[in-house]
């Protein structure tokens, strides 16, 4: 059944054209992601489709069996209302009041006579999102339905969108959410929508097929267009007396346009200079109103590292992160910096934003000319890498969209060249273009790399380490991505329901009073692993060290045959060797949180 059909739609912003060709149909069972570069209309046009703003130009025709539920980025609230009445009060259709609550509790927030007006951004958001997934509509029109939510949320959405009815059409930048999710996958490309069929990988795909196409339909017509510039140069004296049709065919040649578009946004900038020491974490504790967040952490960052952090909401991550900054004090322990360390905090909030200034001014202020790989480039020409044209250089912060603030933000703290950076969501409101971009940035970024984020593509891209915030605050140190520490916390999980079992079944006399089975060996260090434990983030970070002398020698001495060979060989042993310190430091890492979790069970 065809639910709506969206007819060559037209929608300016400010001065220039938004969106102003735009033709799709929804039929029911569609399940359509839209992507498009930050600013491109992809919230506009959800907002047209769902009837919350008028298109400019164009039609829509709605089937009188159409009942959507529109999930904005910013939903509205009443401050007043508690937390059902406002989810009774917006669900769509008549829906039975435990039903909500079901819906609400999926999400985490069974705070049900909690007032609207008290709960945080993302808490008003779950809110919102169990509101329309428990209606009855037949079309859910979602705008980044994953963020803020913790991985379980997201995990759970997945689920009952795969197996909902309707139809769907959101945009998200979690690649993961459309590879599962979608059918059908729509751009946004110079104010027009180009159509894929499939899931997100087959659209990446057909968009490289066409995109290839396109390039090679450009050069054609490059080649066709000097052919035609020779012919009506070399005529020139006689332009009176030329073939009229081989004039309009020139120009016709001189203003062709490619319909597709693929920006290219860049990220090469220089870092500074690293040294050894880099952040030393030792036994930090935080607490607050009586909640420990933080209980006896500690950790020395290595120069590569590539760390994911993962929790749920209100754990402690973003306190974590701050107090790595500087800008909160633990209660206990310590926190080291290096004398080298330049870090580059990209935080949730896009702070330090003042939105009253021009961007080319705030980009200016944080520097005139950027030192890049290839010289240097003016605050004009990098605000133009990083996809903002010349005339939107005069446009003050507070008119971007949500997208284009995160973008610009993430320009400004590149730009300050830090040689660590610390990445708090970074995923949220960036587009899947600049994502990809920054994941290929992050891959070669000399220094080390902190994120916190509930995207677990991006986490699996690039972390491979992962802290996760645990009970009682503690923090486990797993080996990996975000899948990888998942599949392991399923396989312990399965292993302690496996135990208790056993001892539910098992004879009274195998176990204390207290269920702790007095036969369990107690796990430990030996000397050698204990004194290897010591030493091993050295170990790790000197053989790193030298690997990094080894590629600048071997740079600088391209010439000479001989020394290249005794450097190559060199390096291979020295990254056999590291490969082997990397796994001594998963198992001694490992071993270290079995023992301390033994012995928070003896204390327990």
């Amino acid at each position: 059944m065809l639910l709506i059909t969206a007819k060559h739609i037209k929608k300016n912003f400010s001065e220039r054209p938004l969106l102003e060709d735009v033709t799709l149909s929804i039929n029911d069972g569609d399940k359509i992601g839209l992507v498009g570069v930050n600013g491109s209309g992809k919230s506009t046009l959800l907002k047209i489709i769902a009837g919350v703003i008028e298109e400019e130009g164009g039609e829509i025709l709605r089937s009188n069996e159409l009942r959507t539920a529109y999930l904005p980025q910013n939903p509205e609230y009443d401050p007043n209302l508690t937390v059902i009445e406002q989810a009774m009060k917006y669900v769509s259709g008549h829906i039975e009041e435990y039903v909500v609550k079901t819906y609400l509790t999926k999400v985490h927030m069974d705070c049900y006579d909690k007032p609207m007006g008290e709960l945080s951004g993302g808490q008003r958001k779950r809110v919102a999102l169990a509101t329309v997934l428990c209606g009855d509509a037949n079309l859910l029109i979602l705008d980044e339905p994953t963020n803020h939510m913790d991985n379980d949320i997201i995990e759970w959405m997945e689920e009952r969108l795969s197996d909902y009815k309707g139809a769907i059409f959101m945009i998200t930048h979690d690649r993961y959410f459309l590879e599962r999710i979608t059918n059908h996958i729509c751009e946004i490309e110079k104010g027009r929508l180009v159509s894929y069929e499939g899931n997100y990988e087959d659209y990446l795909v057909a968009k490289a097929e066409r995109l290839q196409m396109a390039m090679a339909n450009e050069r054609k017509r490059a080649n066709l267009y000097r052919k035609e510039l020779k012919w009506i140069r070399w005529t020139a004296p006689a332009r009176s007396t030329k073939q009229k049709a081989r004039i309009q065919r020139f120009e016709q040649i001189e203003t062709a346009k490619e319909t597709f578009e693929n920006p290219e946004l860049e990220l090469d900038m220089l870092t500074t200079r690293l040294g050894k020491k880099i952040i030393e974490i030792n036994n930090i504790s935080k607490s607050y109103n009586g909640t420990t967040y933080i209980n006896d952490f500690s950790y020395n960052i290595l120069r590569n590292d590539r760390i994911g952090i993962v929790g749920n909401n209100g754990c402690g991550k973003t306190t974590l992160l701050r107090m790595i900054m500087g800008q909160v004090e633990p209660d206990s322990g310590s926190i080291e910096i290096g004398d080298t360390v330049k870090i580059g905090y990209f935080s949730q909030e896009s702070e330090e934003m003042n939105p009253n200034l021009r961007i080319i001014k705030f980009v200016e202020d944080i520097a005139q000319n950027v030192r890049t790989k290839d010289g240097y480039l003016s605050a004009t020409q990098m605000l133009e890498k990083f996809l903002f044209p010349r005339y939107m250089h005069s446009v003050r912060i507070e008119k971007l969209s949500g997208g284009e603030k995160r973008r610009l933000y993430l320009l400004s703290v590149l730009m300050r060249a830090p040689n660590i950076l610390i990445l708090d969501e970074p995923t949220n409101d960036l587009d899947i273009d600049t994502l990809t971009v920054l994941e290929d940035y992050l891959d070669d970024f000399q220094g080390a790399v902190i994120i916190v984020s509930h995207d677990r593509y991006f986490l699996d891209r690039l972390v491979v380490r992962t802290f996760a915030f645990e009970e009682g605050g503690y923090i486990g140190h797993y080996t990996g991505g975000y899948s990888k520490y998942m599949n392991e916390k399923e396989e312990r999980e399965a292993v302690a329901a496996e135990a208790a079992r056993a001892r539910e079944a098992g004879p009274a006399s195998a176990a204390k009073p207290d269920g702790r089975n007095s036969r369990a060996p107690k796990v430990k260090f030996t000397y050698a692993e204990k004194k290897e434990f010591e030493t091993i983030d050295e170990d790790i970070a000197k053989l790193e060290d030298r690997i990094t002398e080894i590629d600048s020698e071997m740079m600088a001495n391209a010439s000479d045959a001989w020394l290249l060979a005794d450097l190559s060989d060199e390096k291979t042993k020295l990254e056999e060797e590291l490969m082997h310190k990397y796994e001594r430091w998963e198992y001694l890492n490992e071993l270290a949180e079995k023992i301390a979790r033994g012995e928070r069970v003896q204390q327990g």
